[in-house]
C-alpha cells in the first residue's frame, strides 16, 4: 500500500558513526617533527606547548591546514619533571596562577581548548583546577583531561564550571615501538566501536608519526571517522 502523502517520510536507515579523536601532544620544540605531524592526513588535533621555539609557527601551520589547535598547558607532576616556562604549580598564588595561564593561552594562536602537559600532581587538587576552569570558561575554551593520574578531578571541576570537557582513553606511545603503538591504536578503535567514540593521545615521535602515516588512511574502511577533539566534548 502506498504511503499517505500527508504522512512524514521517516528514514529508517541507521548509520553507525564510530568517532576517534587523536591529539598529538608536545608540539613546539622540534620544527621538523612538528611539520611532519601537521602534514598527517585527516582531523588530527595538535596540543602545542607555550613559549617553545616553534610553537607559534606550528600552531599557525596547523590552523592554515584546517586542523584544530590546543594549548598543552604544563602542570606540576609527582615525578618532578621540569615544566618550562608557563608551568602551573601548587606554589603559585591565585593571581600568579591566573596570570601564568593567561600568558600561556595568549602565546599560542588559534587555540580552541586546553589539555594538561604532565599534571599528575596539579590535576588531583581541587583549588587550582577551579582556577583553571574559571579562566577557560571566561575565554570560551574547552578542556581535555589527559588523565595522567587516576585521581584527577579536572573533568569534574570543568563541568561544574560549565566548561566542555572529555577524558583521554588511550596513550598511543607510552612505549614508542611499532608493536606497542599498533596495540594501543587498535585498542582505541575497539573503544570507539564499543561506545561510539574514543580519545587517543600520542606524541610527535618518529615511530608514532610513521605509524599514523600508514594507519590513518585505513580508518574509513574500518568504519572509523577521525574527528577533531571538539567533536567529542561533553557539555554541562
Amino acid at each position: 500500500m502506498a504511503a499517505n502523502a500527508d504522512e512524514p517520510v521517516v528514514d529508517t536507515t541507521v548509520i553507525a558513526v564510530n568517532r576517534l579523536a587523536i591529539i598529538l601532544d608536545d608540539i613546539g620544540y622540534n620544527a621538523e617533527a612538528g611539520e611532519r605531524a601537521v602534514n598527517l592526513p585527516g582531523a588530527i588535533t595538535y596540543a602545542v606547548l607555550p613559549f617553545t621555539p616553534h610553537g607559534k609557527m606550528l600552531a599557525q601551520m596547523a590552523h592554515d591546514a584546517g586542523k584544530e589547535v590546543m594549548l598543552h598547558a604544563p602542570m606540576s607532576n609527582l615525578a618532578g619533571m621540569a615544566l618550562g616556562e608557563g608551568g602551573l604549580t601548587l606554589t603559585l598564588t591565585e593571581a600568579e596562577f591566573t596570570q601564568t595561564l593567561r600568558a600561556a593561552i595568549a602565546d599560542i594562536p588559534h587555540i580552541a581548548g586546553v589539555n594538561n602537559h604532565t599534571g599528575s600532581e596539579l590535576t588531583a587538587v581541587e583549588q587550582p583546577m577551579q582556577w583553571v576552569m574559571r579562566e577557560l570558561k571566561a575565554q570560551d575554551l574547552f578542556f581535555v583531561d589527559s588523565m595522567t593520574t587516576g585521581k584527577s578531578v579536572a573533568a569534574r571541576v570543568a563541568l561544574e564550571n560549565q566548561v566542555p570537557t572529555m577524558k583521554r582513553h588511550v596513550f598511543l606511545d607510552n612505549e614508542a615501538s611499532h608493536e606497542a603503538i599498533d596495540r594501543e591504536f587498535k585498542r582505541a578503535l575497539d573503544i570507539a566501536r564499543s561506545q561510539g567514540f574514543a580519545v587517543a593521545i600520542g606524541h610527535p615521535y618518529p615511530e608514532t608519526l610513521e605509524y599514523l602515516e600508514q594507519a590513518l588512511d585505513d580508518l574509513p574502511a574500518l568504519e572509523i571517522t577521525l574527528v577533531p577533539a571538539s567533536a567529542l566534548l561533553t557539555f554541562p
